[in-house]
């Protein structure tokens, strides 16, 4: 057992300074003075940093029991924690030790961009400056008040999408301008990032559109059918939406956007390659919502939905000849009707009468110009 005695020894040995903090490219002389009851001398000691040993000549023997180490042109900590120079017996024994924090004061943080889901919330992230925390850890603090009239506030629920972030839950105002920005600090001082105004109603995002269902069109062979639901969350707000599709096939990684699908909420893709499975995601985009003028964010993607498109079907002839041709004349109309829809019909144009009535008319001046040739 511990004596009572023995937990009131004093130290072996004090390191001074303690647990400093330097600029990158400093130089440090450090000393390690031994408990006048120890049974050792300054030649019987050295150091190491970072558990390397360090040359002898860097030591110099300040008295009988005080060994200094110089340090120069100090690079940035290799850990957060800092440094460790330690003053060793020469068994190898610990004797004192000492945590050097060697980096650069913060830089001002950059790049500050917020969101609000829902009108609920607000989410801010930010980028720490070119070099970040490499050497010293550094403290980030997103604070926040209404223009004018306001007291600062401080967010208080940090990482929530990503290192740099900070998310706001509640008791946030609406149709009122907020001032935002964030302060860093670390060992060697302090850095403010530059203010950001704004209005929640200019940032609003939301969930992604619910109950996405993907379809066949009949029997088509290069078509399918995209419907879809608008946010709930938004329905009871005055807001526009204008949505967007990306789909792929089942092996690749590449997908296909469809920016102009408007604020309808259905669409049909055409072009597609028949017997495959697509997947099929949709995004929302909630602007103008209160007559705000601000262009909206884009939601997250929606869950993928897969469907694939019908086989390819040769037509077996029938008994009545004229039949067979009837359909063969049908099936190469129908061919040659959805190749010009692929070629001039770009997005999800609704496949209606009248895109049928610019075909014939393609297709009469088609045949008119061969027969003139």
């Amino acid at each position: 057992p511990i004596s009572p005695r023995s937990l009131s020894l004093p130290d072996p040995a004090v390191i001074s300074p303690q647990d400093p903090t330097l600029l990158i490219g400093s130089s440090l002389v450090a000393t390690c003075t031994l408990s006048p009851d120890f049974p050792l001398k300054a030649e019987d000691l050295y150091w190491t940093l970072n558990g390397r040993r360090l040359p002898a000549a860097s030591y110099a023997a300040l008295g009988p029991s005080t060994l200094s180490v110089a340090l120069a042109r100090l690079n940035g900590s290799r850990q957060q924690s800092g440094d460790n120079l330690v003053c060793h017996s020469r068994d190898g024994g610990i004797l004192a030790g000492s945590c050097l924090y060697v980096g650069l004061p913060p830089e001002k943080p950059v790049n500050i961009t917020c969101w609000s889901k829902n009108m609920k919330d607000l989410t801010c992230k930010w980028a720490p400056g070119t070099e970040g925390e490499t050497f010293l850890h550094t403290n980030y603090t997103l604070k926040y008040k209404r223009r004018w009239y306001g007291q600062d506030n401080t967010c208080q629920e940090y990482h929530t999408a990503g290192t740099y972030s900070c998310h706001i839950p509640k008791d946030l105002a609406l149709f009122t301008p907020y001032e935002i920005w964030v302060e860093a600090s670390n060992r060697l001082g302090v850095a403010v990032s530059d203010v950001v105004m704004l209005d929640i109603l200019d940032v609003v995002t939301t969930d992604p559109p619910s109950d996405v269902h993907v379809s066949r069109v009949g029997d088509l062979e290069d078509q399918l059918s995209v419907r879809w639901s608008s946010p709930p969350a938004l329905k009871d707000f005055l807001f526009q939406a204008k949505y967007q599709i990306q789909y792929r096939v089942e092996d690749s990684s590449e997908w296909k956007v469809v920016d102009d699908v408007g604020n309808q909420t259905s669409c049909r893709l055409a072009g597609l390659r028949p017997g495959t499975v697509y997947f099929v995601q949709v995004r929302c985009n909630p602007f103008s919502i209160y007559g705000s003028k601000k262009a909206g964010i884009w939601s997250d993607w929606s869950n993928p939905t897969a469907a694939s498109t019908p086989r390819s079907e040769r037509v077996a002839g029938g008994c009545d000849p004229k039949a067979g041709e009837q359909n063969t004349t049908l099936r190469r109309e129908l061919k040659q009707f959805f190749g010009w829809v692929k070629k001039h019909a770009y997005g999800c144009s609704n496949l209606g009468i009248k895109l049928y009535d610019q075909w014939r008319v393609w297709l009469q001046k088609s045949h008119k110009t061969r027969n003139q040739v």
